[in-house]
């Protein structure tokens, strides 16, 4: 199953596993889709515009369907999943507002970022009004674990962003402290998405751990792969600028490998770059040069391949079918993407 996505990251008929589980769910997508749109609703015009430019943006739904896929595995069909993966793309499309402001990014999804066309203001208080359409469609699935695990998941993301935002320019920032971070602001609403399925299934805590596993292990893959991806994609692929992270003096994990390999003086250039008010084209350059003859991006691939294994074996728990093998697959197929 995972073998043969080894090569190609697509199966015998050509259609991602990604592409593969949205024919899975496409019944309950469709409808979170309507859902989306319905509730993103409101008589103050930029509201819906503002949220519309983000949310139709051509994003994968990865974490709705996500959260489509674990509770079709865990037989839980109605309105209660339709909700919950609603509730979920609310919650990441109200951060990616919020993180654009932050990152003063230019692109989200290759389109304008919402704050360059309608302001900081705007999509701070849009990126809130998402939230606040997150919170009353958990409440609406009737279960106070769901809250608990949204809710609390809101809010870890929240500190990762202040955590990643307290570290800038560190570059002797100890390697865990950083999988701490990205297990905050990205791995969190994964382990979420795939875990809430078991709490309106009335699933075992057995089977609730594995979902979170599944989803954390995903996200810490997911987000190593874009650490990877920003020095070594293709801006057409990515739908952003090439070294955002870099320009925005961010430290990933290519950069921090790279420096831990490095003698004193490239070590004292990334010092000085990284604490810079601003990092130029030719820096870039230089950064990506460095981490290349560092080997920093294979040692990122392979330890997101690693935490990809490790999703895959969480859902060994639950019986054989099509949307768990398709699950299976696409920890293989995220850990080998482009965009």
């Amino acid at each position: 199953m995972g073998i043969a996505l080894k090569e190609t990251g697509q199966k015998a008929d050509n259609k991602s596993p990604i592409e593969q589980l949205a024919i899975l769910v496409k019944d309950e997508l469709s409808q979170v889709n309507d859902l989306i749109a319905e509730r993103m609703q409101s008589p103050i015009g930029m509201i819906p515009d503002l949220a519309a430019h983000l949310v139709d943006a051509g994003g994968k739904r990865l974490r709705p369907m996500i959260t489509l896929a674990t509770s079709q595995m865990l037989g839980v069909s109605g309105d209660k999943p339709i909700k919950l993966a609603t509730a979920v793309e609310f919650i990441h499309s109200a951060t990616l507002l919020h993180d654009d402001i932050v990152d003063g990014s230019e692109l989200r999804r290759g389109k304008t970022a919402a704050n360059r066309l309608w302001g900081n203001s705007a999509s701070i208080l849009v990126g809130d009004f998402l939230f606040a359409r997150s919170f009353s469609l958990m409440v609406e699935t009737g279960h106070l674990g769901v809250l608990d695990i949204l809710s609390k998941a809101s809010a870890v993301i929240a500190e990762g962003e202040v955590h990643q935002l307290s570290v800038i320019g560190n570059v002797d920032l100890p390697i865990n402290e950083y999988m701490t971070i990205i297990e905050a602001k990205t791995a969190e609403l994964f382990a979420a998405a795939a875990s809430v399925s078991a709490v309106i299934a009335t699933g075992s805590e057995q089977q609730q751990q594995a979902l979170d596993k599944f989803g954390r292990s995903l996200g810490l893959a997911f987000q190593l792969i874009d650490d990877a991806l920003d020095y070594s994609g293709h801006d057409d692929l990515l739908g952003k600028q090439i070294g955002d992270d870099f320009r925005e003096g961010k430290l990933t994990l290519p950069v921090f490998i790279t420096y831990n390999k490095a003698d004193t003086e490239a070590k004292n250039w990334w010092q000085q770059v990284l604490s810079a008010e601003t990092r130029n084209d030719d820096d870039l350059a230089k950064a990506i040069d460095l981490i290349n003859q560092s080997g920093a991006i294979e040692d990122t691939l392979s330890q997101a391949h690693k935490f990809a294994l490790q999703a895959q074996a969480s859902l060994e728990i639950f019986s054989d079918s099509p949307i768990r093998n398709c699950l299976m697959d696409l920890c293989d197929f995220l850990v080998q993407r482009r965009s």
